[in-house]
């Protein structure tokens, strides 16, 4: 793709020069049309990763406020990043995405409601304490809430259909101490337990202390450590981004030179795309900038760690009856933002269950991260499309690597749908995954 960037502000913006790099990577050749989701559901060229490319170079070009037009295109981007898989020509199309979504934050004066909202988002999600309390107030104010919900706009009707029966309480695995090994210690590892995750599904971080420490691995979980980030930089708001990343990189480094680390484990995919990055994200800061590409370096998604165990010696001998069937949801932040594909299906299969592949599994859920709040409509039939196709497959037990998918899915659905690692430490020890 050709671009018509000034010397002078190419010369001063190292990362205008990165986007334009990047832009000129592009050859048009439209194969990324045929696995984005959006595409898939409008059948809009402005709404498909090329048409979008070609959005952004206008914007950064041009250096002035964007149209509503574009931003609505730009918006309705999941960030599944299918398009980066399927792109012959190696566009790097989650930085550029990532450009401009800064750009327009910083430049794009929104509607108020919109405004409100994504204040809200980013004030409340990364902090679990919030979360938690705000998810608690929900629930209190059930009968008020339920009669207002239709004067709403949909969005904030998105936002309050989120909030669970209960609000369970965290376990010890979500709070910061040190697991240790059963037996001989092979692995020493600290585990980011997330900021929504302990307040919505705590069950994911204690089965993923059981299923490591019962193999060897003996589990940190950092103080000071918390949102990798994610929910923040999706909506353009990079410093506050940074500024997670940072406690997170100081934290995690603390405890590598205190008594050393093998990796950095993550259980919630989302969030391990983006602490992988935390080389780039963190590239400019003087202060931290090694450091966080050594913690990037680290950075693990749970099932490769499983993956290296399973490779070395295996997995504990599985104590339940094999054969049982589970539906294997694919997460886009897994397969397509960390390209690990293999690990989770054969794990599972090793465990003893009888893994069954779910037809257009490249496909978006339609959670990604705040997507289905920001986006309810679009992010709703993508919901419809993926519980159809995990329908389809007949097994009633669904296993995913990412809360958000999970806790997307598990709405209006009568599947049971389940952490990997949950299903992993029932195998081999653990208890029971309620609805299992």
């Amino acid at each position: 793709m050709k671009t018509e960037f000034p010397d002078h502000r190419l010369a001063r913006e190292p990362m205008l020069r990165q986007a334009n790099d990047i832009l000129r990577t592009c050859v048009h050749c439209g194969f990324c049309t045929a696995t984005c989701p959006t595409y898939l559901l409008l059948g809009d060229e402005l709404d498909s990763p090329r048409g979008r490319i070609y959005l952004l170079k206008q914007m950064l070009e041009k250096d002035t406020a964007p149209s509503p037009n574009v931003v609505r295109h730009i918006d309705r981007c999941l960030t599944c990043l299918s398009c980066m898989t399927t792109c012959p020509s190696g566009v790097d199309y989650m930085h550029l995405l990532e450009q401009g979504r800064a750009f327009i934050a910083r430049n794009y004066e929104r509607p108020r409601s919109e405004r409100l909202l994504r204040q809200a988002l980013v004030r409340i999600l990364p902090h679990e304490n919030r979360f938690r309390a705000a998810l608690a107030l929900s629930r209190a104010a059930g009968p008020v809430t339920s009669a207002l919900k239709p004067r709403l706009p949909e969005p904030m009707q998105a936002l309050m259909d989120q909030a669970p029966k209960t609000v369970p309480a965290a376990g010890p695995a979500s709070r910061p101490g040190v697991f240790p090994a059963e037996g001989q210690r092979t692995r020493r590892v600290t585990l980011l337990t997330g900021c929504v995750q302990p307040a919505l599904r705590p069950e994911i971080n204690e089965a993923t202390v059981r299923l490591l420490t019962r193999h060897g691995v003996e589990v940190v979980v950092a103080k000071g450590a918390g949102c990798c980030g994610a929910v923040v930089q999706h909506m353009g708001e990079m410093d506050k981004a940074r500024a997670l990343a940072r406690a997170n990189v100081i934290a995690w480094t603390r405890e590598l030179e205190g008594g050393g680390l093998d990796a950095v484990v993550i259980n919630t995919s989302g969030c391990g795309t983006t602490v992988k990055d935390y080389g780039h994200l963190l590239a400019d800061d003087p202060e931290l900038a090694e450091a966080a590409r050594r913690i990037a370096g680290l950075a693990r998604d749970v099932s490769e760690v499983l993956a290296d165990i399973l490779g070395e010696g295996g997995l504990k001998a599985p104590v339940i009856a094999p054969g049982m069937p589970v539906a294997y949801h694919a997460a886009c932040s897994l397969q397509h933002g960390q390209q690990i594909k293999a690990p989770p299906r054969d794990l599972l299969k090793a465990a003893g269950f009888e893994v069954r592949e779910v037809a257009e599994g490249h496909i978006c859920c339609g959670s990604a991260g705040t997507y289905s709040v920001l986006e309810p409509e679009l992010s709703g039939r993508l919901k419809a499309r993926k519980l159809a196709n995990l329908q389809a497959t007949g097994a009633r037990v669904v296993a995913a690597g990412n809360i958000g998918c999970l806790t997307h899915l598990d709405r209006d659905s009568d599947l049971t749908l389940v952490h990997t690692v949950e299903l992993l430490d029932w195998a081999t020890g653990g208890p029971r995954p309620v609805g299992v």
